[in-house]
């Protein structure tokens, strides 16, 4: 055989059972096969029993009134609404306390994994105690521990504790406060507040590029802080400089006006936070001491003190390994807030348990919990993964 005809020998034939490709594609396609009849059967099995037990099928129930109350509502709602109402109610409590969540375990958790790493050896023992703790018991006991104390700390609204010449009351029934009458300057205001925020990030940017142009820095923190705070206040000057408040008081056995934060939210929020912190803390140490000593050497060279060096070297390279285990984090927040139904927060699987048993409609209710964590997990992820590669290091 001629030298030039080797790089294009054909492929010696095979059997197709000895393929591996065929071998891979026949399998897969059995799997999916037998997948998809176990889900014919179980689904025409549902069906036939929910027939013969003449219980209907569908979601023409979400149009008819609720009838039930919910304590905490993000949105107006009344036992007059609908159960769609109802359920958008419950899944924007859940998105409310995991947000919140979120947003307070990373900053703790940060706090707690940095202070593990101190010096001071009192402070890292703090540290450590805390995580150990936290980590080995399970969530569900701190939520109950958290809503007994808050149940039992505080006295009853007749012996409120005043606050701050007496505009914020605490009782066992929740923290009280004023909040200013509706205008329609704040929704505006709100408004002017996203603007600002956009344009801190806008002005962050060029900061930034304009520091690794010239060398030049430009306080794009405090400008920014002040460009989200000053827009709402101009917008707020500009509209009357509204100052009507609605402030609580005692009337009879309860609090009349202003606005409360139920105990319930704060144990779970409480619970949720300190818990999940303590996970966090240990994946912020961890990906600190992931990275090479000589990082931290470098900088203690260049003359930054230790909290110059954590927050502008070891930091920001550490959120390389950071991420894509705190991402596991904040769906653990989001799929634990499940839990508020086992001291009375009106949550989404709380709003959604009241209409099963009202309706008796199990299997669509279910299907809607398992749709609404589905979709707010993948854009938590989808979230995450955008900023991981975002930050990952880039191959020139």
């Amino acid at each position: 055989m001629a030298v030039g005809t080797l790089g294009t020998a054909s492929r010696p034939k095979v059997a197709p059972w000895n393929d591996p490709v065929v071998r891979g594609w026949v399998f897969q396609i059995v799997v999916v096969g037998l997948v998809g009849l176990l889900a014919w059967y179980l689904v025409t099995n549902t069906i036939t029993n929910l027939e013969r037990q003449k219980i209907a099928s569908g979601y023409h129930y979400l149009g008819r009134e609720a009838g039930f109350e919910i304590g905490d509502s993000m949105i107006p709602y009344s036992p007059a609404d609908t159960y769609a109402r109802a359920i958008l109610v419950g899944l924007l409590n859940t998105l409310k306390v995991s947000v919140l969540g979120i947003i307070m375990a990373t900053v703790l958790g940060t706090l707690l994994g940095i202070g593990r790493l101190s010096n001071n050896w009192l402070l890292a023992r703090i540290c450590e105690w805390y995580v150990e703790a936290f980590r080995n018991v399970p969530l569900l006991l701190w939520l109950f521990l958290f809503y007994k104390m808050i149940s039992e700390a505080f006295p009853g609204p007749r012996q409120a504790i005043s606050l701050f010449w007496h505009s914020v009351y605490l009782s066992n029934r929740g923290v009280y406060y004023p909040v200013p009458l509706a205008d329609p300057v704040w929704p505006w205001m709100g408004l002017a507040f996203l603007i600002g925020v956009a344009g801190a990030v806008v002005l962050h940017r060029w900061a930034r590029r304009r520091q690794d142009a010239t060398g030049q820095p430009f306080p794009s923190g405090s400008a920014g802080i002040g460009l989200a705070i000053g827009l709402p206040l101009v917008v707020w000057l500009l509209g009357g400089a509204p100052i009507h408040m609605s402030w609580p008081e005692l009337k009879g056995f309860n609090f009349d006006g202003g606005s409360v934060i139920q105990p319930e939210f704060t144990a779970l929020l409480a619970g949720l936070v300190l818990y999940t912190s303590a996970f966090v803390a240990e994946i912020v140490r961890s990906g600190i001491l992931a990275l090479h000593k000589g990082q931290s050497e470098a900088a203690m060279a260049l003359g930054l003190s230790r909290g110059q060096a954590m927050r502008l070297v070891l930091l920001p390279q550490a959120l390389r390994v950071i991420v894509p285990p705190m991402t596991s984090q904040y769906l653990n927040i989001t799929k634990n807030s499940s839990l508020a139904i086992a001291i009375g927060y009106p949550d989404l699987v709380a709003s959604v348990n009241v209409t099963i048993n009202q309706t008796g409609q199990a299997i669509e209710n279910v299907l809607i919990i398992m749709a609404a964590y589905l979709s707010v997990s993948l854009s938590i992820s989808a979230f995450m993964n955008w900023y991981n590669k975002r930050i990952a290091l880039r191959e020139r």
